[in-house]
């Protein structure tokens, strides 16, 4: 069985996904990033492994999200791609009508323009976290209940109360406020849901002609009333995918098919034996231009694998018998 894998390494979770050659999902892993990448990437190649039949080959690799390079360096990568490509060939693959992609994950968001099957637009959140899951998690902790009541309670709101969710620090002042004005918890929850679309709308959506179909996904998505609140913001359907939350690793491994399917050449995959390596990542400052840019470094027995994060190429997938 020829099975194609795809890696999203994000700051909050990692995905994996295999797909056949008939791009069908045969299995998936989900799991906490933990600031532990390396870790994490190995630990689900071998959750994944135990899900594949004995007689899978992995005949093609690919990886996405912020530790992508990381990612690609560990597990012999074929393809390392950007997450505005994976999501959008993920999303199209399962709506091939999809104009507007809304994504929301742990620590950033992004919005993705689509007209006739092409990315024609695109922005990303990546400083702010009040148009982020984090948020929500940060208030669902700061009132003592877990995200999966905060979803549930917040559904039952019937007084919505407005949450100013322009930034988190004001959010959490505001939400407090409004629980000593003496408001019920489920219509605040609620509030703080509208206050996170709002500010999607209003920073990562600015400027954007948020068309129908449009498609919600990344891990924010299993939550309803962030659905609701869109649905009601946007006046008009809200699909979630099915598997909206590895839907990245989903195009990671559509993109590696369709590079090696047909080809004769072999997988750069390293094996499932990469989950038992010990590897070791560090960083250091380059002194070569005024930029001084902090290039970060993979190794493997006193062997350095890879360095990337430069401004220029000058490290990229340079290579020492020592590690600096």
């Amino acid at each position: 069985m020829k099975l194609f894998l795809g890696i999203d390494v994000g700051s909050v979770t990692t995905k994996l996904a295999a797909l056949d050659g008939n791009k069908d999902l045969i299995a998936h892993i989900y799991l906490p990033t933990q600031g532990k990448p390396v870790e994490m990437v190995q630990d689900g190649l071998k959750q994944i492994k135990r899900q594949l039949p004995p007689e899978a080959e992995i005949c093609g690799v690919g990886t996405t999200g912020s530790a992508r390079y990381l990612a690609g360096v560990i597990v012999g990568a074929d393809i390392v791609k950007n997450e505005i490509t994976c999501h959008a060939v993920g999303t199209l693959h399962y709506i091939p009508k999809v104009q507007t992609i809304l994504e929301i994950g742990g620590q950033d968001s992004k919005i993705i323009i689509v007209r006739d099957g092409i990315v024609t637009d695109f922005a990303m959140n990546t400083v702010c976290a009040a148009g982020t899951g984090s948020f929500l998690d940060h208030q669902a902790l700061r009132l003592g209940i877990n995200i999966e009541e905060f979803a549930r309670r917040a559904l039952t709101s019937r007084i919505p109360v407005r949450i100013a969710g322009r930034c988190t620090v004001f959010g959490e002042s505001d939400m407090i406020h409004k629980q000593q004005m003496g408001h019920h918890i489920e219509d605040i929850l609620y509030g703080l849901c509208q206050a996170l679309v709002r500010n999607y709308i209003n920073n990562v959506g600015l400027g954007k002609k948020l068309e129908a179909p449009i498609v919600f996904q990344g891990g924010v998505a299993f939550n309803q009333a962030i659905v609701k609140a869109f649905r009601e913001e946007l006046k008009t359907e809200i699909i979630v995918p099915p598997h909206h939350e590895i839907m990245g690793a989903i195009g990671a491994a559509l993109l590696v098919h369709e590079e090696l399917l047909n080809k004769s050449e072999r997988s750069r995959f390293t094996g499932f034996g990469t989950g038992e390596a010990i590897y070791q990542t560090s960083s250091f400052e380059c002194k070569s231009c005024s930029n001084l840019c902090e290039i970060a470094q993979l190794a493997l027995d006193g062997r350095v694998l890879a360095r990337w994060g430069g401004r220029c190429e000058m490290w990229e997938n340079a290579q020492s018998e020592g590690v600096k």
